[in-house]
């Protein structure tokens, strides 16, 4: 009955993503339930040092959370011994430098996405990482979310018959940072600083779609830039260069179509700021961050088109609740213990930097097709280790 600490590296985490999710949300919350408990009677305990280039902000993170350890110096910590593991939450463009250092160093890697600007890195970064003999994996977050969850349940049940499609819509307003303070950071529209909607979410498509429905082999994307001028975090205005909206649809190996609208330029009409609505021969399910809800084809009523009478049908009042059958932890968390799990006790992680190399090649088809304004196939990546 011993307490085990791992020693885990955390670069970036004074960023939104990285306090709120993964520090406050993750470790944090890891270590104020007692660890996580190991077979035998043993408790694994997170023992993070905080890694950044700002003191000031390193500091007040860490004393407001009774973190003992922070730095700004990444080769120091990646000198230590004691810390397993190497955890990057940067911006994108600072990511492979950083990872690759810390697979040199002989370290775990466990890592935001997208993990690297082009898929030529990104495998060049998941090789070096077997060939260093590392464990790797990669937050995919959207498959631990309530919701999502439960659309697997219903999948996996065989409600939907054949699966015909898949409809996603993702997105809120984001403000201009004039007259109200802006909820995303400006390298986000910046281009140069490896930010857009495209990068960033297609990467999270790419793993949903592949885990619930699969692989995808064709896509079609259109981006824009439809805010385009913004005021950054010292009120200054600057051109955004970077898309804040796509519009694509990918066609799967097994015939179904998915198409998904993401916009940080959109006001929200609908019950959260992602659903996916899938239909199929028996049944369709509208699914969001924690909600999902289910219609039958004996429960689908009998709409009939005529805009010359008022509408008879309250479509809504059709559907019922998937039930949660069970408690559902914070997907962020739930990823980081089974990451810690797969370090120390060797089980089964899936998600790993190849995993991450497929989202980035799907990124990076998705800004050609809008470039080139067609469809492009999406081929296996040689090296991946495909199912």
């Amino acid at each position: 009955m011993a307490i085990r600490k791992i020693g885990i590296i955390m670069n970036g985490v004074t960023g939104r993503m990285g306090t709120n999710q993964h520090l406050m949300r993750s470790i944090v919350a890891i270590r104020s339930q007692g660890g996580i408990p190991l077979p035998g009677g043993d408790t694994l305990l997170p023992d993070p040092i905080l890694v950044g280039r700002d003191e000031h902000k390193l500091r007040a993170l860490a004393e407001t959370h009774d973190i003992e350890r922070w730095s700004t110096n990444l080769a120091e910590c990646l000198a230590n011994p004691e810390d397993e593991i190497y955890f990057d939450a940067q911006t994108t463009t600072r990511r492979a430098d950083a990872l690759r250092a810390a697979i040199r160093a002989g370290k775990h890697i466990y890592c935001e996405k997208p993990i690297a600007t082009d898929v030529s890195t990104a495998l060049e970064l998941a090789e070096l990482a077997d060939h260093a003999g590392v464990k790797h994996g990669v937050v995919q977050d959207k498959l631990f979310l309530p919701g999502l969850l439960k659309l697997k349940r219903v999948i996996d049940s065989g409600f939907f018959g054949r699966i015909l499609s898949v409809r996603g819509e993702f997105g809120y307003w984001v403000f201009e940072g004039d007259w109200q303070t802006a909820q995303r950071p400006s390298w986000n529209y910046k281009k140069e600083d490896g930010g857009g909607i495209i990068v960033d979410m297609l990467c999270h498509w790419q793993y949903v779609l592949d885990n619930l429905f699969g692989r995808v082999t064709s896509v079609s994307c259109l981006g824009a830039i439809h805010i385009p001028e913004r005021v950054d975090e010292q009120g200054q205005k600057y051109t955004c260069t970077a898309d804040d909206a796509a519009y694509a649809t990918f066609q799967l190996e097994n015939g179904i179509i998915a198409h998904f609208n993401s916009s940080w330029a959109v006001r929200v009409y609908r019950d959260e700021l992602l659903t996916l609505q899938v239909d199929g021969t028996h049944g369709s399910a509208s699914a969001g961050l924690r909600e999902c809800k289910v219609q039958s084809r004996v429960n689908t009523p009998r709409a009939v088109w005529n805009p010359d009478v008022p509408n008879p049908i309250r479509f809504q009042e059709n559907w019922m609740d998937v039930p949660d059958n069970g408690a559902f932890d914070n997907g962020f968390k739930a990823q980081w213990e089974l990451f810690l799990k797969h370090v120390v006790l060797d089980t089964p992680f899936r998600w790993n930097l190849y995993e991450g190399a497929k989202g980035v090649q799907l990124a990076e088809l998705g800004l050609q097709s809008w470039a080139e304004r067609r469809w492009l196939d999406v081929p296996l990546l040689t090296g991946s280790k495909e199912d």
